[in-house]
């Protein structure tokens, strides 16, 4: 069962959800992600497990649903003043957030999820707001797409698969071939 989309923002459904989401949040800080059940999670927040199962299918599709509500960012990229500044910091602060292991989990459930484009389109939206920041100032400016490819795409495929993430100190360099025209 896909998550479900377009629910309203408010009412019983946004509160039952948010008590839900609150309830799997609070269980992963005291026990480990594998002991985790539906039916714990259904008790602590206060509701039956059917209506985990009717909304969401499955452990994995919630356990996903919540990465996704997480990996919407709270505030704009920082501001350094310059195109590669932003985009270091930004990079920067992705591969700090999501190599550390509730990170690793994080993109390990999206995975499992439903909603295959979400992440590129978060990230490429944080990315957007960098590109429009330095619009006026800039000759040329790299698309989000290229920025997905050459800068995010080797940090996640580390995070994923290999046996430590990428390097701070590749950083740079992958920014620079990023924004050669």
């Amino acid at each position: 069962m896909a998550i479900k989309e377009g629910l309203r923002p408010g009412g019983r459904s946004a509160r039952v959800q948010e008590s839900i989401h609150s309830a799997v949040r609070e269980l992963l800080e005291e026990q480990e992600r594998s002991t985790l059940t539906v039916p714990q999670i259904a008790a602590r927040a206060g509701v039956t497990p059917s209506t985990i199962y009717r909304r969401w299918g499955d452990l994995s599709t919630l356990l996903a649903d919540v990465s996704l509500a997480r990996m919407r960012p709270d505030s704009e990229p920082a501001a350094t003043g310059s195109l590669r500044g932003d985009l270091l910091a930004w990079a920067e602060q992705y591969l700090d957030e999501m190599s550390s292991e509730p990170g690793r989990n994080m993109m390990r459930d999206v995975q499992c999820s439903a909603t295959p484009g979400y992440c590129a389109s978060i990230l490429g939206g944080q990315l957007q707001i960098i590109l429009d920041r330095h619009r006026p100032n800039e000759a040329v400016l790299p698309s989000t797409d290229r920025l997905l490819n050459i800068v995010v795409a080797p940090i996640a495929f580390r995070i994923l698969f290999a046996a430590t993430p990428l390097e701070p100190q590749a950083l740079p360099e992958l920014i620079d071939i990023a924004l050669r025209p």
